[in-house]
């Protein structure tokens, strides 16, 4: 297999967030990893120099490169260094939280890209105060992606999130794709547990229209509050998705 070296600027670390600095250096390099920016056989710069770009201990960039290579993410190699597997870390928690969760029908690990089809931050509704423990008056910020596989809508949804919580939300097209990453890097917000309903519906003529005409007759829905670190409900997310392809994958541990 040929290598490249891995190159490119690094986020800021937070000092502030409630994460250690190893943590949130895992989560760049990770995400890096888990989107095809750093593809398999990528050679990691050197402990020092990644230390010099992220600004931390060389102590703290050995650490996390120690757990990702537990995590099976990447690989030491004699006289090469450190090297990115290619293989799905299927058994973390925390990469379920932050990564698509419909995989292929064999099981594989799937990357989707989202597409903003609506957004708006208005007055909460009674139902989205209720889910979120939100106060009289309240405002959310309301999000509806279709997510893509290969090109092929796979999963629409909608995500409610309190707005106070989140200051300075970006616009429509300065989104981010990995919202959950986002949360935790601008406002310090751990997505710590989920709590999911799933059922069956029939298909709607919205999701019809998503989907195509060709789509299952019925969707896998999931109704879901997502909390963070502190217990509080953070997002209610509505998602509806084909499962013809895919399949649903859920992890507890």
């Amino acid at each position: 297999m040929s290598t490249s070296t891995a190159s490119g600027r690094v986020r800021p670390l937070s000092q502030a967030a409630d994460i250690p600095l190893y943590e949130q250096v895992k989560r760049q390099i990770s995400d890096r990893i888990l989107r095809g920016t750093w593809p398999p056989g990528t050679v990691l710069p050197g402990e020092s120099q990644l230390a010099r770009d992220f600004g931390i201990a060389v102590g703290t960039v050995r650490r996390a490169l120690a757990d990702l290579t537990a995590e099976g993410l990447l690989m030491r190699r004699r006289k090469t260094g450190t090297v990115v597997t290619g293989r799905s870390p299927d058994h973390s928690l925390r990469f379920f939280f932050q990564y698509f969760r419909l995989h292929g029908a064999n099981g594989s690990l799937l990357r989707s890209k989202p597409e903003v089809l609506a957004y708006d931050i208005g007055k909460a509704t009674s139902a989205e105060r209720g889910r979120l423990q939100l106060a009289a008056g309240a405002s959310v910020v309301r999000l509806h992606r279709v997510r893509r596989v290969d090109g092929r809508p796979a999963m629409h949804e909608r995500m409610i999130m309190p707005a106070a919580r989140l200051p300075d939300f970006p616009p429509a097209d300065a989104l981010p794709e990995l919202l959950y990453l986002y949360l935790l890097d601008r406002y310090g917000i751990r997505i710590s547990a989920i709590r999911e309903s799933l059922t069956a519906e029939l298909a709607t003529d919205e999701d019809v229209a998503i989907f195509g005409p060709d789509a299952p007759k019925s969707l896998l829905v999931i109704d879901e509050i997502a909390y963070d670190q502190a217990g509080l409900p953070t997002i209610w997310a509505l998602h509806r998705a084909v499962t013809d392809r895919y399949c649903y994958v859920n992890e507890v541990r």
